[in-house]
């Protein structure tokens, strides 16, 4: 295991990316339970099923208004403050929805768990890009991101059958108990990455706006924003597809989603750990974004032709729900390289902030879709996502981020474009 020496003390990196994946699932569960809730909703509350979609976006509601601003607090003032600040808020949120007794009341308090758990999605991220170099850089982001799949996979095993057994309230107790450990947790034991000396940083150029110097992040945020909607489209109605198209128990229901996200959670670090040896993300995203496409169609057909083919059709959802979170480990890190330390948290904001307005939409309009044209022909329908990102993908890559330091001395810079030299002596 790597040790990195830094002023007070010795930092294992990995104990920084566990805490960092730990903070962020805890945050993915919470935000994720409303989607596992529909059927509970429509029952308790007579919601038709655009209705309950609606309700199961408002925590990504949350997260769109508070990202970016997470991002810039994780910027000027570390990840730790935020990450243990923003899972403390997130637990008293929580808390609110355990006490909501109407579906508005609801909603408001999903959408306030949603902007308090925005801090792990900027934080987090900063933790791995601060620790880790770029050798190591895509298979850590690869770890990091099974944060996702993994929050779902939790909420799919569990919402279902407690909030059948006893309600919402029984449903978000053991994320808000989680919540609540893990702000402890990363108050105790998460170490802010270092950061340039002060000697360093008034030597350094002033930071200059990776928006500015190219195109490279907006055509990765497009891509991503893209992509994203495949993913929550299968996330939001896979299960009450399952349950009510295909009469499926709830428990079958989610044990396949589960399976299907702990799959897609292993290919994000595979793939993470190939755009390492390959030196490479951007390939690697075009390929998946054409899988992605694919799988869709496909998915679609097997829904269609073969409702009545149990085996077949989880296999097709697993393999679905693979390929369509793979992306997120290569985008996260091109976003990283790409917007160099000093920006960072603002660019994880941005990145999250458009996907999660797709991921917003996805709720009202494909439920829309699928009281309309079925789910067959709107998983199909959703494949054009996909395939509009594959020309989007840029060429190249685009690395401009600070190494961590190997002996607590100043940040060196790693590899970087001939045209982001500016970018990459900026102080951290």
């Amino acid at each position: 295991m790597t040790i990195v020496s830094v002023r007070g003390g010795r930092v294992r990196p990995w104990r920084m990316l566990a805490l960092g994946v730990a903070a962020q699932t805890s945050g993915t569960i919470i935000v994720s339970v409303p989607a596992f809730l529909i059927p509970q909703l429509q029952a308790e509350f007579g919601l038709s099923l655009a209705q309950a979609g609606a309700l199961a976006t408002a925590p990504t509601l949350g997260l769109v208004i508070t990202l970016v601003a997470w991002g810039a607090i994780a910027d000027r003032f570390g990840e730790r403050i935020v990450l243990a600040l923003g899972l403390a808020l997130t637990a008293v949120a929580t808390a609110g929805v355990m006490f909501s007794g109407s579906v508005p009341m609801l909603g408001v308090m999903f959408v306030f768990c949603g902007m308090a758990a925005a801090s792990t999605n900027a934080a987090s991220g900063r933790v791995v890009v601060g620790w880790f170099d770029r050798d190591r850089r895509g298979f850590a982001m690869g770890v990091r991101q099974i944060a996702q799949p993994l929050g779902v996979t939790v909420a799919a095993l569990t919402v279902p059958t407690l909030a059948a057994g006893g309600g919402i309230a029984s449903a978000v107790l053991p994320p808000l108990s989680l919540l609540a450990v893990l702000a402890v947790a990363c108050w105790l034991g998460i170490v802010n990455p270092p950061r340039a000396t002060a000697a360093n940083a008034a030597a350094a150029p002033a930071p200059v706006s990776p928006y500015r110097a190219s195109g490279f992040l907006w055509r990765i945020h497009a891509v991503a924003l893209l992509l994203v909607i495949p993913q929550f489209t299968l996330t939001t109605f896979g299960l009450v597809w399952l349950v009510s198209d295909l009469a499926w128990t709830p428990l079958a229901a989610g044990i396949a989603i589960a399976a299907a996200q702990f799959v897609g959670a292993m290919g994000r670090i595979v793939l993470g750990a190939v755009s390492d040896k390959a030196r490479s993300r951007v390939w690697l995203l075009r390929l998946v974004a054409l899988a992605a496409a694919a799988a869709m169609v496909l998915l679609g057909g097997v829904a269609a032709w073969l409702p009545g083919a149990a085996v077949v059709v989880a296999l097709m959802l697993v393999i679905a729900s693979t390929i369509t979170v793979a992306d997120n480990g290569l985008t996260f890190t091109s976003v990283a390289e790409g917007a160099g330390s000093a920006w960072a948290g603002r660019a994880f904001g941005i990145h999250n902030t458009g996907q999660y307005i797709a991921a917003t939409a996805v709720g009202p309009v494909v439920g829309a879709l699928i009281g309309v044209i079925g789910f067959p022909l709107a998983f199909a329908a959703v494949a054009i996502a996909p395939m509009l990102a594959i020309p989007l993908v840029p060429r190249r890559d685009h690395d401009v981020i600070v190494a961590p330091p190997a002996t607590g001395g100043p940040a060196t810079t790693g590899p970087a474009t001939a045209g982001a030299a500016t970018a990459a002596a900026v102080a951290r």
